[in-house]
C-alpha cells in the first residue's frame, strides 16, 4: 500500500517529507530575526529590480506581453505597465535578475530571493493576502530552496544546471503554497510540477537568458502551486523516484528527514547580499585588491602582475578573459579585479558597460592578470586569495572571503539602505524612495499598494 504524507517524517519519502514540512509549518514558528532578514531581503530585492526594469530584456518581456494583449493589474516593478499576474512575476522576476546584483544562498548554491519574492508578492497582491503573511511564505520558500539545494549536492551545479532556475522553482512554489495554505498533500503535487518545469542552464551566463532564469522559475513555481490548488496532479516523490529530478540531473544528491527544533535559525539568516554589482564568485578578489591598492597606493603603473586564487568551480563561472560588452564584465574575475585596483566603483550599476569592458587602461591592467584555480575546501569556496606583484619587486598578499553572514543586522540594513538610496533615488526621487524604504523595512503595507509605489511618475 503506498505511504501518504500523513505518515510520519522518519517513513516518508523526501518529496513528501518536505511537503509535509511546508504544509505544516506554523507562522508561530518564524520568529522576529528571520521576518527581519525577510524585509532586507524584500529591500534589496526592489533596490535591484527597479533600475532593472530599465534593462533592455526587460523591454522585450514587456512589449511580447502587451502584444498578446496582456491587460491586467499587477504592476510591472519599476515601470508604467500593467499586466496579468503571470506576465508579472516573469517581468519582475527576470528584472530583479537583470543587473545580477541581487542575494545569493550557499546552501541553495543560487539567487534565492529572486525566485521566490516575485512569485508570493504576485500572489499575495492577487489572492488580498497582507505583507506580514507574505514574509512569513517568503521564509517557507526560501528554506525549501537551501533544503533541496543542500540535499541536491555541488553536481548538479557542476553539471552545468543553473540552481536559481532549477532549485528556485521549487522554492517558489512552496512560498505560494504555503501563501495558499494548501495541505500536504497538495503541497507534494505542486513540488511535482515544479520538478518537471524547472530548467535553466550555466552555459547562458553573459546572455540575456540568465536573469529570465528567475523569472521562470518564479512563474514556474506559482503556477505549479496554483494548478494543485485547483486539483492538478503530479507525482508525489518527483525528487526522488526513478528519471526523476535527482535521478536525472543529482548524481551526488543524499536526502535527509527534515527535523526542524523550536527556536532553529532559519537559513534565511544565511543570505548573503551583494555591494558590488557582478557574479558573486568575483566579489572576494574584488574585496582583497581594494584592500591592498588602498594600503599600498597601487595602479597601473607600478604593479607587473596579479595572481587571483580561486576556488576552481569559479572558472566556469566568471573567468571571461578578454570581455567586450558590460553584461560579460560581470563575469570576468580579471576585469573586476582591474576595476578594483584602478579605483572603479564596482558597486555602480553603470560602470558595467561596453566602455568599461573596452577601456585602454583596465584592458591592460586585465592583462596583467592571472586566475590559478584552487581545490578549496566547501566551507571556504568563496575565499579568494590575491597576490600582487609590484615593479619594485615587492610581493603582497590579502585573503577576502565575502562568504560569511553578516552577525550585525543593524550595521546590515545601514548597507542595504544606502544600496538601495544609490540605485532607486535617481529612479523615484529622493522623497519616494525614502518613503518605499521605511515600507520595506517597517510597514505593512498592501502587496499591491507596495509594488505600484515602485512605479515612476
Amino acid at each position: 500500500m503506498a505511504r501518504t504524507v500523513a505518515e510520519t517524517a522518519a517513513t516518508l519519502p523526501p518529496t513528501q517529507d518536505l511537503a509535509r514540512w511546508i504544509a505544516g509549518a506554523s507562522a508561530q514558528d518564524i520568529d522576529a530575526n528571520a521576518i527581519r532578514w525577510a524585509r532586507h531581503c524584500l529591500l534589496d530585492w526592489l533596490a535591484v529590480t527597479i533600475p532593472g526594469a530599465r534593462e533592455d530584456l526587460v523591454g522585450i518581456l514587456v512589449d511580447e506581453a502587451t502584444a498578446d494583449d496582456a491587460a491586467g493589474t499587477t504592476p510591472v516593478v519599476g515601470r508604467g505597465e500593467a499586466v496579468t499576474p503571470s506576465w508579472a512575476v516573469l517581468i519582475n522576476g527576470t528584472a530583479s535578475h537583470a543587473l545580477d546584483y541581487d542575494d545569493v544562498n550557499r546552501a541553495m548554491h543560487g539567487h534565492p530571493t529572486v525566485a521566490v519574492m516575485p512569485a508570493v508578492l504576485t500572489e499575495a497582491a492577487t489572492g488580498g493576502h497582507d505583507l506580514d503573511h507574505t514574509l512569513q511564505a517568503f521564509v517557507i520558500g526560501y528554506e525549501t530552496a537551501a533544503l533541496i539545494g543542500d540535499m541536491t549536492g555541488d553536481e548538479h551545479y557542476e553539471m552545468g544546471w543553473h540552481n536559481t532556475a532549477t532549485i528556485g522553482t521549487f522554492a517558489a512554489a512552496a512560498g505560494v503554497a504555503w501563501l495558499k495554505g494548501l495541505d500536504a498533500d497538495r503541497t507534494a503535487h505542486a513540488l511535482g510540477s515544479a520538478a518537471t518545469m524547472a530548467a535553466g542552464l550555466k552555459s547562458m551566463f553573459g546572455t540575456m537568458c540568465k536573469p529570465l532564469h528567475a523569472g521562470r522559475a518564479a512563474q514556474s513555481g506559482r503556477l505549479a502551486a496554483n494548478m494543485a490548488s485547483r486539483g492538478w496532479v503530479s507525482r508525489d516523490d518527483a525528487l526522488e523516484c526513478p528519471q526523476g529530478f535527482w535521478a536525472t540531473q543529482a548524481p551526488d544528491h543524499a536526502p535527509f528527514t527534515i527535523e526542524r527544533k523550536p527556536g532553529q535559525p532559519f537559513q534565511i539568516e544565511n543570505n548573503l547580499f551583494k555591494y558590488h554589482a557582478a557574479c558573486y564568485m568575483t566579489h572576494s578578489s574584488i574585496e582583497a585588491c581594494r584592500m591592498l591598492t588602498g594600503e599600498h597606493g597601487l595602479n597601473l603603473d607600478n604593479i607587473s602582475k596579479v595572481r587571483l586564487r580561486v576556488n576552481e568551480g569559479s572558472l566556469k563561472v566568471c573567468n571571461l578573459p578578454e570581455p567586450t560588452t558590460g553584461l560579460e564584465v560581470k563575469f570576468s574575475l580579471k576585469h573586476t579585479a582591474a576595476m578594483a585596483i584602478a579605483g572603479v566603483d564596482t558597486a555602480a550599476i553603470g560602470n558595467y558597460s561596453d566602455e568599461i569592458a573596452n577601456r585602454p587602461d583596465l584592458v591592460t591592467l586585465r592583462r596583467k592578470v592571472e586566475v590559478e584555480a584552487l581545490k578549496l575546501d566547501k566551507s571556504v569556496i568563496t575565499q579568494a586569495d590575491v597576490v600582487i606583484e609590484t615593479t619594485d619587486g615587492a610581493t603582497l598578499m590579502h585573503m577576502h572571503n565575502v562568504g560569511i553572514p553578516a552577525n550585525d543586522a543593524d550595521l546590515q540594513e545601514q548597507r542595504l539602505s544606502a544600496k538601495f538610496d544609490a540605485l532607486v533615488t535617481p529612479i523615484l526621487g529622493t522623497e519616494r524612495a525614502a518613503a518605499l524604504r521605511e515600507q520595506a523595512l517597517t510597514a505593512a503595507p498592501a502587496p499591491l499598494d507596495l509594488l505600484r509605489a515602485t512605479q515612476p511618475g
